[in-house]
């Protein structure tokens, strides 16, 4: 309530506010973006096509692919373990989503929200089943140690431990909250927003530029009232929706078309640079994606799997396995979509000798037929580091290295070298 010393003050009305409402008018959120006036939430930067396309094309791809368990031997080998855990993140959560629906949840979270954050169901040492959370109902207790950090998970006011959370965080410097791009950059994202809703008050006012009328004589509130009365028709887009202006009215315009403001240009290049902040190269959006978009946007699948596989290892591993194990995601999936690329890379791995027959019809889900030799060229001399033994196929000589050094000290007598 205001308080004047004459009496009770007028509330002041201008040009830009609607009387009835008090709100800033709708036409003018451009202006309120470029300005900094627009609170950009999770619902709105949705609402923008470039910005739900990418997340969709990063979390649709990652979503496809199985993040599998992997076991360090003492020999230096590298097994898969096979394990409850794995159904859980591939195949079905034990929640009422699927694992995609959960990593596309998640992953939703994490560009736009607090972070994606999963209740992990431990019993005991197993785990029975995770449970995606909404970030809106997430809250984060902290201490106020900057060195010894820690804090709880509150859930509609329930305390967690960390440890029983998975969590999945974007930019944290501390661990416990993320920050979303609707933070790092709310301009670019708020411009985009505001020039959906201009385009969307052009149409719906029939393309009608605003302005004001001129008038060389004083007007009646009788005329005035049916002016406005006009052009309120007017700018509803309805079928009336001509105004007759009386001898020495004007109408000036306010406002410049679309056309004239360029929003076309505008939104190709906001869109771009939209398309910067996620990491997904503008020909994945716009549907002309080249070998390079698509390796570029590979690297940023890669980068966010990363974020994931760390995550899982802090969060989805027992405090005894930690060091063992780790999660990672069968990346090879990637480049099922391309089979000239694929048998290309197929026939590298067996040229160079480090893929073999069977090795690669495993990877293409076919039996093994149980063919265990690898192809050897004739003018290729074999050595082996651990036994110095050196073996020629075209002669089929095997020689030895260590063998022919004390020879070559014999027959010297000043034991090698060049002096």
């Amino acid at each position: 309530m205001n308080i004047w010393p004459f009496g009770k003050r007028k509330e002041e009305i201008r040009a830009d506010t609607n009387a009835e409402t008090g709100n800033v008018a709708e036409s003018d959120v451009l202006l309120n973006a470029l300005l900094g006036r627009q609170t950009i939430t999770k619902e709105k930067a949705l609402e923008i096509p470039t910005v739900q396309a990418c997340i969709n094309l990063i979390a649709g791809t990652v979503s496809s692919l199985p993040v599998n368990l992997y076991r360090k031997g003492e020999d230096g080998k590298v097994e898969e373990v096979r394990d409850r855990r794995t159904f859980i993140l591939n195949n079905d959560t034990g929640d009422t989503l699927t694992a995609t629906q959960f990593w596309r949840a998640i992953l939703e979270d994490y560009y736009l929200g607090k972070g994606g954050y999963a209740y992990i169901n431990w019993k005991g040492l197993d785990v029975r089943s995770i449970h995606y959370v909404n970030e809106e109902n997430i809250s984060i207790q902290k201490n106020t140690d900057p060195i010894f950090k820690d804090y709880n998970i509150l859930v509609q006011g329930r305390r967690y431990k960390p440890y029983q959370f998975f969590k999945l965080l974007r930019k944290t410097k501390d661990g416990m909250t993320s920050r979303s791009i609707t933070k790092d950059n709310p301009l670019i994202i708020g411009v985009a927003h505001s020039e959906l809703v201009y385009e969307e008050n052009l149409v719906r006012k029939g393309g009608n530029k605003r302005g004001f009328l001129k008038s060389p004589k004083k007007l009646t509130q009788a005329a005035i009232d049916a002016l406005k009365a006009a052009f309120r028709r007017l700018y509803s887009n309805s079928e009336e929706n001509v105004v007759v202006l009386n001898e020495g009215i004007e109408f000036q315009e306010a406002s410049n078309t679309s056309v004239e403001m360029q929003l076309n240009e505008n939104k190709e290049s906001n869109t771009t640079e939209l398309c910067k902040l996620l990491g997904v190269p503008a020909g994945m959006v716009n549907g002309k994606p080249t070998d390079k978009d698509f390796d570029n946007f590979i690297r940023t699948c890669t980068m966010v799997m990363n974020d994931i596989e760390c995550s899982l290892d802090r969060d989805f591993l027992l405090e005894s396995e930690k060091g063992l194990f780790y999660w990672a995601f069968d990346t090879k999936e990637l480049t099922r979509g391309n089979i000239k690329e694929r048998y290309e890379a197929y026939k590298i791995g067996l040229e160079k000798n480090f893929l073999q027959i069977d090795e690669v019809r495993e990877k293409e889900d076919l039996e093994p037929i149980g063919f265990g030799w690898i192809t050897l060229g004739l003018d290729q001399v074999l050595f082996n580091p651990k036994t110095g033994q050196i073996y020629t196929p075209n002669t089929n000589a095997l020689q030895d290295m260590n063998g022919m050094q004390a020879s070559f000290v014999d027959s010297d007598g000043r034991g090698g070298g060049d002096g």
